[in-house]
């Protein structure tokens, strides 16, 4: 993939601007989703702030040389459900609940990153080569799939058939979509110089005033299947963000037994903390064949895993939620061709500012679903392609490396995720898990083949020289 601005390039103030609302565009929807389903008052303009000041750190411990913005994880959301249920008989103890459990998760990342200081990198190529982690990449882009196509569709789905319902709502959300879709490819493809670097904010925009047409024709008695978008999100704006720590003041500590809350958290968190290890990696992989660096050497794995675990610890003291590298934000790379790390800076930034400046995030929010699912349909897949670029070299001809690739891709496109307890494992960390295993399996054939061999002309070494 053609960069146009590689990682230490600064675009031209105005393209810059443009460069960083598009990342933004990018990572909101999921961002501002964590707090929205987890619910109990969670401030989506903290969980904006926390994303931004989180990136921050990660920037600051990768030197910046990764350009990937850190949003609100998914990951961690049965994590944080916990965090509250388990606080239910004492008021806004389970926002303690979250800035403890990002601290746990937090400490998970510091200790690996500790251990790879000193053990080096150099093990990971051998456990995950291409063959293993160039599908688990195209799986992220994959499992992501289905949200784009439900988003795009209207997420209404027939028990019977297991089709999306193509009613009035349902079609009008499907044009919506579609055409968000065809600008953004437009753009992309035949867009002159600026248009097609910025193609994500012209189709949204886009897509955006076409469901605000239909919108205003849902007014009309009769047609309220034509509202795609909810205006009245306006009427109820969040002024300003509600910081996750300020709640740690308002809670009767004595009303709670710390000592059992806090094991709950430490065993809703710590696991997970883990697994997200497993997707870190990836994405890291991801990213530096975009920008033709491998960042687990420049500046290190150890830094990223710092720079991610500390920046989940600072994002959840503002925001509640633990952050997690993008997949939109790599794809946003991706496809506009700006690798710039000053553009990821201004992003956060923007993200700031944009928390305490209430109509727009209110704007942001009111960014129908079906829009977001058009642009999503090109972010995900170019994940998943530039996960199928990795494996390019692989040969496939080789029983070998096709049980591996096969064992990941029908794991995680099979939806493998598996549940213990308050702990779930998912699909991608599975098929990861799976793959490492299979590419070992059918690998110690070979080695011991390869020492027998050794062994074998050594021995005919000796004879010959006798």
């Amino acid at each position: 993939m053609k960069l146009i601005y590689g990682v230490k390039d600064r675009p031209a103030p105005g393209r810059l601007i443009l460069f960083a609302l598009q990342q933004l565009l990018a990572i909101l929807a999921a961002t501002i989703a964590v707090p929205m389903i987890i619910g109990n008052g969670m401030s989506i303009s903290a969980a904006l702030f926390g994303a931004g000041i989180g990136t921050i750190v990660y920037l600051l411990f990768t030197k910046f040389k990764s350009p990937v913005f850190l949003g609100s994880s998914f990951a961690f959301i049965g994590s944080m459900s916990a965090a509250f249920a388990g606080a239910a008989s004492v008021a806004y103890l389970g926002y303690f609940g979250l800035i403890i459990g990002a601290l746990f998760a937090g400490l998970v990342y510091v200790i690996i990153a500790i251990i790879i200081k000193f053990a080096g990198v150099d093990w990971i190529d051998k456990v995950m080569p291409a063959v293993v982690i160039g599908p688990t990449v195209a799986l992220i882009g994959l499992s992501l799939s289905t949200s784009a196509v439900g988003n795009i569709a209207g997420n209404v789905i027939d028990p019977a058939s297991g089709a999306y319902v193509m009613d009035v709502h349902g079609i009008v959300c499907l044009v919506c979509g579609l055409i968000t879709l065809a600008v953004t490819i437009v753009c992309s493809i035949y867009g002159k110089k600026l248009l097609k670097m910025i193609p994500f904010i012209i189709g949204i925009l886009s897509g955006y005033v076409v469901a605000a047409i239909f919108t205003g024709f849902s007014y009309i008695e009769g047609a309220e299947a034509l509202r795609i978008i909810d205006f009245t999100q306006f009427s109820r704006m969040e002024w300003y963000p509600e910081f996750t720590f300020l709640r740690l003041f308002d809670i009767d500590y004595g009303a709670a037994d710390m000592g059992a809350y806090i094991g709950t958290i430490a065993v809703a968190y710590i696991p997970v903390a883990f697994v997200v290890f497993a997707e870190h990696l990836a994405d890291h992989k991801n990213i530096s064949s975009i920008i033709e660096t491998d960042l687990l050497k420049d500046p290190g794995l150890s830094r990223t895993l710092l720079g991610d675990g500390v920046g989940s610890i600072v994002g959840a003291f503002f925001g509640g939620c633990p952050n997690t590298t993008y997949g939109e934000s790599i794809g946003c790379v991706a496809i506009s061709g700006n690798a710039s790390v000053i553009t990821i800076l201004l992003t956060t930034i923007l993200a700031i500012v944009a928390s305490f400046i209430a109509p727009f995030v209110t704007f942001l929010a009111t960014i129908p679903d079906c829009v977001m699912g058009g642009v999503c349909m090109a972010l995900y897949g170019f994940i998943a392609v530039s996960g199928l670029k990795m494996i390019q070299k692989v040969d496939l001809n080789d029983n070998k490396n096709l049980f591996v690739v096969s064992v990941i891709l029908i794991a995680g496109v099979g939806g493998m995720a598996l549940q213990f307890g308050e702990v779930t494992v998912t699909a991608i960390a599975c098929a990861l898990i799976l793959g490492i295993l299979a590419n070992v399996l059918v690998n110690i054939r070979g080695k011991k083949k390869d020492g027998e061999e050794a062994e074998e002309q050594s021995g005919e070494n000796k004879d010959e020289t006798v």
